[in-house]
């Protein structure tokens, strides 16, 4: 069986966006934890440095995607870009804002230092995965050929499917806290395991039937 050249670069495309979703996903839950979790330095602490050493290099991931895109489509990268013009800007800040907290968190000896970049990691950990869900319900449930004018992207449909993100998102770097750590912050996760799952499997199958029935 033959394949040719444009669904060989679609496939590629789809396993990079899969790849970064799911090794950055972990990111992203530390991130969206750290309000629960990290309610002291200590434990703040032992959390941001299980995704330290990986972090940086699961962002390769998006770069990848969004050059194979471009280079391969570019006339869908153009389309998509501009009508998603808003919730893009938004994904890009959030991840700026997060990137600076990881970065900078060690680089002043001050509490309040800290808590500020604590802020922008809990920050872009909210606001990237919202955006991201909203995005991609989005594109599930089909965007206009010529999208460059105000298209209403936030709405009831795109926001479950932004609400089932943060919880696959959040139920996955759980699982990488309790991998990476022990003791009390690790046995403190597990109590967030249940309600978690019972988010992702809820908010994932509203969206799921809602896609089918759409």
């Amino acid at each position: 069986m033959s394949i040719d050249l444009p669904t060989l670069w679609f496939g590629l495309i789809v396993f990079l966006f899969a790849g970064y979703f799911m090794l950055e996903g972990f990111g992203f839950g530390v991130g969206l934890l750290l309000p629960f979790l990290g309610r002291d330095e200590a434990r703040r602490s032992a959390m941001i440095r299980t995704i330290g050493p990986v972090w940086d290099g699961n962002e390769v991931w998006l770069i990848t995607a969004g050059g194979a895109l471009f280079a391969a489509f570019p006339a869908w990268y153009a389309d998509m870009f501009s009508g998603f013009y808003l919730p893009l800007f938004l994904i890009l800040l959030g991840l700026i804002v997060r990137i600076v907290g990881l970065e900078w968190r060690t680089k002043v000896n001050s509490a309040k230092w800290r808590a500020w970049c604590d802020a922008g990691i809990i920050a872009g950990s909210w606001i990237s995965p919202i955006v991201w869900g909203v995005a991609v319900a989005n594109l599930v449930s089909g965007i206009p050929e010529n999208a460059a004018h105000v298209y209403p992207l936030f709405h009831p449909y795109a926001l479950v499917g932004a609400a089932a993100l943060v919880c696959v998102f959040a139920l996955h770097g759980l699982t990488f806290i309790r991998l990476k750590t022990a003791g009390v912050l690790r046995e403190e996760a597990q109590r967030f395991i249940a309600p978690l799952a019972v988010g992702s499997i809820g908010f994932g199958g509203v969206f799921a039937l809602w896609t089918q029935l759409g």
